[in-house]
């Protein structure tokens, strides 16, 4: 069976400002889900990029992490230093091959921009052994110059190449024909990258497959192939076609869930909920359910859960189960909220809240920090304020509160309540999500896990 590699590009979509954190954790669940490729954009700021770099190899072992090399020497000499110390290591020379792009971009000439070509694939070469050229807006180029550059670059080095169709010029069937063009006259591994402005992104790709293509470049939620339709197509139909790739399947659906809910800057514990089946839908638990029975229903909704997860999903299972049956809904809050996180500093031990129409709010919090036992009291002007000001008399610092949301998950007067905080410092915003029955535990809840994120982060 041929196995197709997969080449994951999210971190390198200029939609979203991720955190040093984030970017480590997108790169974390990249490499437990057994993509191939973990791309990353062109160095910016030299020392935090390459720093981010080491820290990933330190755990991406399986995957190769790719840094694209601009378009210039000056930034392939930077790109190729942040990875010179690294085992899987790849560089990319990322270069325009249409006439329009050529003049635009590099103000150079077909017969200049084979030059330059050589000249980063070859200055590259002289760094690292693992060499990737990309044809960019290959598909409105000549097709004797596009040849023409993709030897040139292979002739200087390079191992690998990829043709990419950046304008969406071409329907499916037509992409794969010209693919087969370029495998036909090229001795390194060919690999595809398709904008799915059109929608048709994923069937180019299957496509091009078929027709050869060892690589097919996906993102999570870029405007490119994506990674979900294009794994769950070859789990699918690969077998019919004799093809397959090293994703994990079962990992796919949490993975993807997980690194949308990073990209998107905001925890949405129903996100998962769209993708259950009918049958799923009709879980019911409640307090008397075993863990054996919590962790089944949590497999059949998707997630492949660590030990470590499992235990945080059932122990917060059986302190929302006291005051409500949980279903679908429930049960996927409670892994989105419980699963994943950061390491938890601050542990809610207990709290008593006082409130009323004739008396001022008061709260009473008691946490642990690390095992140790902290306590506050404070007054506000109603109960949630009141424990935010008692939280931050416990912690010692006060954060800018940037938004404050509760929904429900469900509905009826025991409702799950899902509140959202997002806490402003000096390094960005850090949001945090609580579930309860009780709308003040959720902000609680909540608030401590947008705490453990600021203090983890600056740790």
């Amino acid at each position: 069976m041929h196995e197709i590699r997969i080449a994951d590009t999210t971190m390198c979509s200029q939609e979203n400002e991720l955190s040093f954190k984030e970017k480590l954790e997108i790169a974390r669940q990249l490499q437990n889900l057994s993509v191939d490729t973990i791309e990353l954009p062109e160095i910016e700021d030299e020392k935090v990029d390459a720093l981010l770099i080491k820290t990933m190899s330190s755990f991406v072992t399986d995957s190769i992490i790719s840094v694209c090399a601009g378009s210039s020497e000056k930034s392939v000499v930077l790109a190729c230093d942040a990875v010179k110390d690294i085992k899987n290591s790849r560089i990319r020379i990322e270069l325009p091959t249409s006439p329009v792009n050529m003049e635009y971009t590099c103000h150079k000439k077909p017969a200049k921009m084979i030059e330059y070509i050589r000249s980063l694939v070859s200055l590259a070469k002289e760094h690292v052994d693992d060499v990737e050229f990309c044809a960019l807006d290959a598909t409105r180029a000549e097709e004797d110059f596009l040849l023409e550059a993709i030897n040139a670059a292979q002739e200087c080095g390079a191992t690998s190449v990829t043709v990419c169709d950046s304008a969406c010029q071409l329907f499916p069937d037509d992409f794969a024909s010209f693919i087969a063009t370029v495998i036909d006259n090229t001795d390194v591994p060919v690999g595809v990258y398709c904008d799915d402005k059109n929608a048709l992104a994923c069937a180019g790709s299957a496509l091009s497959v078929l027709k050869g293509a060892s690589t097919v470049k996906t993102s999570v939620n870029g405007n490119v192939t994506s990674l979900a339709d294009f794994a769950n197509m070859l789990r699918d139909l690969g077998p019919n076609y004799d093809i397959s790739s090293k994703v994990k399947y079962t990992q796919l659906l949490r993975t993807v869930n997980q690194i949308e809910r990073i990209m998107n800057k905001e925890v949405d514990a129903l996100k998962a909920v769209t993708s259950i089946s009918t049958e799923n839908s009709q879980i019911h638990l409640d307090s008397n359910d075993s863990k054996e029975d919590v962790l089944a229903a949590v497999k059949a909704m998707g997630y492949d859960l660590s030990s470590d997860d499992e235990d945080k999903v059932y122990e917060e299972f059986q302190r929302a189960s006291r005051k409500t049956d949980i279903g679908v809904k429930e049960l996927a809050a409670i892994v989105q909220n419980s699963a994943l996180q950061v390491p938890s500093v601050f542990k809610i031990v207990s709290y008593v809240i006082n409130s009323g129409n004739v008396i001022s709010a008061s709260a009473q919090i008691q946490v642990e920090k690390n095992g140790m036992p902290l306590s506050g009291i404070a007054n506000g002007n109603g109960p949630i304020d009141a424990s935010f000001n008692a939280l931050e008399q416990i912690i010692g610092s006060k954060y800018e509160l940037d938004d404050f949301q509760i929904k429900s998950v469900n509905q009826g007067t025991e409702a799950l309540g899902h509140a959202i905080v997002k806490l402003r410092t000096q390094n960005g915003i850090y949001a945090g999500s609580g579930i309860s029955t009780d709308i003040i535990g959720a902000s609680i809840r909540a608030y401590v896990n947008a705490v453990n994120k600021i203090v983890y982060e600056e740790a």
